[in-house]
Order: structure tokens, then sequence, then C-alpha cells
């Protein structure tokens, strides 16, 4: 099963450049979009159907042209949930979840903390969040949460730690928040496999930071203790440039 998350900054936009052709050419089974910042009535979605991916689930912010996340499958999902039940998560369209065969996979696209209020907001989401999974894992123990976390995890996965250290991404109680809900039962499936700096998933369009590779590492594929066995592999995809993330690809056996 071959799972890609990618934080698109905008599903229009990376259509115009080359988004399906790419997605056609690495061909997972489930791909997770965080920030497609569009409605379903803003798409041809017959393009998607088009390229192999029959089914596809949109979940959009109530705010037009922004936030939002989907799922596209090559398979019919058992069941999908949109959203967690929280009004004010479900408000900004950041959680959708498809089930199959026993695997459940979820695109997260957390807040970012850009002022005061919104670290706020971050910070009562996380908390929230940790809750709602800590739930859901009771009856779906089998769990890949692909996303956007907008957290750098350890100075590893950030190219200045010691200038970003009062930045939110990587303020000391989000990298703590995100240690803590991987000990509570999840692999950083990449960290699994690859212990190596300069790995990272988000560049900023100043000061040509992507072509000097100096970014931050903000997306996961965090997969539940119980898939341990099955993980095969983890790899960021950073060929990939139709935003200013790059997409994570998780595979597991079946």
């Amino acid at each position: 099963m071959k799972i890609v998350s990618y934080n698109v900054n905008g599903i229009r936009a990376a259509l115009k450049k080359g988004f399906l052709e790419w997605l056609q050419s690495v061909n997972p089974d489930v791909i997770c979009l965080q920030e497609i910042k569009a409605n379903q009535d803003q798409l041809d979605l017959s393009v998607f159907e088009e390229v192999g991916y029959k089914y596809h689930y949109w979940y959009s912010a109530q705010k037009k042209g922004y936030s939002g996340v989907a799922i596209l499958s090559k398979t019919q999902p058992d069941h999908v949930e949109f959203g967690t039940g929280i009004e004010y998560m479900d408000f900004e369209g950041r959680n959708i979840r498809a089930d199959f065969n026993g695997v459940s996979v979820m695109s997260l696209y957390l807040p970012s903390g850009t002022n005061i209020a919104r670290l706020d907001h971050k910070l009562h989401y996380m908390d929230d969040f940790r809750e709602y999974i800590n739930s859901l894992k009771q009856s779906k123990p089998n769990l890949v949460i692909c996303g956007d976390y907008n957290i750098c995890h350890q100075a590893i996965d950030i190219h200045d730690p010691v200038r970003n250290k009062n930045v939110s991404g990587f303020l000391p109680v989000e990298r703590e928040w995100l240690d803590d809900f991987m000990k509570s039962g999840f692999i950083d499936s990449f960290r699994h496999f690859n212990k190596e700096p300069d790995n990272y998933t988000w560049w900023s369009y100043r000061a040509n930071s992507r072509a000097n590779n100096k970014g931050w590492r903000l997306d996961y594929g965090l997969v539940s203790a119980p898939l341990k066995g099955r993980l095969k592999r983890s790899v960021i995809l950073s060929q990939a440039v139709h935003s200013d993330h790059c997409p994570i690809l998780v595979e597991l056996d079946e």
C-alpha cells in the first residue's frame, strides 16, 4: 500500500504546474492532500478520475480559498470520515480519514501559529486532536496520520535551529507536543528509515531558500505502532515542485 501526502498550497495552482502528470508517475494507491484552497464546484473532478483516482473525497474549509484537505484513492474505501466532529476544527476543513481493509489513512492539516491568537488556537487544536486520536485508536488501531503538522520535531528537522528557536513551528511547546504524540504510540516513518540531516519538506519562497536547502520538515507520515512490522519504505519526494512543500511517501506491506 503506497500512500503519498502533499500540501499542495492550492490544488488549482498545482494542476497548472503539472500535478497530474507527476501523480501518474509516482502512482500511489492513496494520496492525501492538504491546503487544497478550493471547493469541489471549483474543480473539474473528472481529471482525477481519468488518471486512475476514481474515488476522491474533498473536505473544504467554510472560508473560500483557505485550508481544506482531500483523499484520492484508486480503490473504494470501506468508510470515509469527514472531520473530527469537533466544530471549530471542522469549520476549517483540516481532517479527513478513509478506511481501507483494516488500515485507516488520515489527511491532517494542523494550523500554523503565525501570531499570538493563531498560536493559542493551534495549541488548543493540538490538545483536542490528541484526545480525539486517543479515542479513535480504540476502534481504529491501524492508523496512518499523514499531513502537514506545521511543527519541526527536532533540531535535525530545521536548517537553523538556533535562530528559529522562538518561531512558531519550532517552539518548545510545539515540539514537546509532537514528541509526546509520537510516544503515545506512533512511529515517525521517515526517521524510522533515515537519520540523516538536511531532509526537509517546506521551504520559504524568500531568499532562494529551496535552492539553498534552507528548509523545515513539517510534513510527516506517522504510523501507529501495530503497523510497525508492515513498514516498507518512507521517503521525502523533494523533486516535486508544485508547492512550497514537497510530498512524502509511506509504503506498507500488504
